[in-house]
């Protein structure tokens, strides 16, 4: 993989002047994304550093390759039954042997990683993505390029997980495992959602929103949600000019002990009493 991460690299310090008809540089490109869409790769992973949540490692040579396969990829036309499709990047196939329920209306591209037992409804998973084993897409959902959701996570209806390529150094969005992303949330820019933490419907996480433990008031982080916690959003007042105003924050309104959250009488309990909805 050594060798090959420096082809990409001299690729990529000569885009600008690429010869994108040369079937070298195509199956070089086309090589690297192969092993993300295998999942032999990944655009980015969780190092332990010895805090809870870890350091993000990224592989900024898998995201250049994509960025090359879109430069060198020429326009086509996709026919599967009765629908159409016009793009550069031909959609991922080989579910049933990878252990990979699709249902109909739901797509993923080729360069993304779907781990064994993971299930699609009608929902979108892009280049460079990679979904856990277990997890669940729900309806509507969409998981952007290079995001990183771990297994046992669900992501329910309508769930907007954003997507970052450029620039390349920048992290994705990264989801661990057993996490559960509640209706209509938007996780972008970056957001981490620790393992087992679980966000209520309508919470929005990027790295300007605070997220702030509503027992103790104190601001604990910028778009990073703990492990094993419940998640709401919430407002909280600003002084302006013309004002006080409610700016959104993540309000986190119960901290779990590992697989706590399992007890689902006990988990209930805490949304009734906060009026919160999953």
């Amino acid at each position: 993989m050594a060798d090959l991460r420096a082809r990409i690299d001299e690729l990529w310090e000569t885009r600008d002047t690429l010869d994108v008809d040369d079937p070298e540089v195509g199956a070089t490109v086309r090589e690297a994304v192969a092993l993300l869409d295998s999942g032999e790769a990944r655009i980015a992973e969780v190092v332990p550093d010895g805090t809870t949540m870890g350091d993000v490692r990224v592989h900024q040579w898998l995201k250049h390759a994509i960025l090359l396969l879109f430069k060198i990829s020429k326009m086509d036309t996709i026919e599967l039954g009765p629908f159409e499709f016009a793009d550069k990047i031909p959609l991922k196939s080989g579910y049933e042997a990878a252990g990979v329920r699709v249902v109909p209306g739901a797509s993923a591209r080729w360069g993304s990683f779907l781990d064994n037992g993971v299930v699609m409804m009608p929902s979108y998973v892009n280049i460079g993505a990679r979904v856990g084993a277990g997890s669940m897409v729900d309806t509507w959902a969409t998981v952007g390029s290079c995001a990183q959701i771990g297994a046992n996570v669900h992501l329910s209806g309508g769930v907007g997980i954003g997507g970052v390529l450029e620039p390349p150094q920048a992290e994705p969005v990264i989801v661990d495992d057993e996490a559960f992303i509640g209706s209509r949330c938007m996780v972008t820019e970056g957001a981490r959602v620790g393992r087992g933490a679980m966000l209520g419907a309508g919470v929005v996480l990027n790295p300007s929103i605070p997220v702030i433990d509503a027992h103790t008031g104190l601001e604990v982080s910028r778009g990073v949600v703990p492990p094993w916690c419940l998640v709401i959003n919430a407002t909280r007042p600003r002084e302006f000019d013309g004002g006080t105003f409610g700016l959104p924050c993540a309000l986190i309104i119960k901290r779990f002990e590992e697989g706590e959250r399992h007890d689902k009488a006990a988990l209930n309990s805490v949304l009734r009493e906060h009026g919160v909805s999953v």
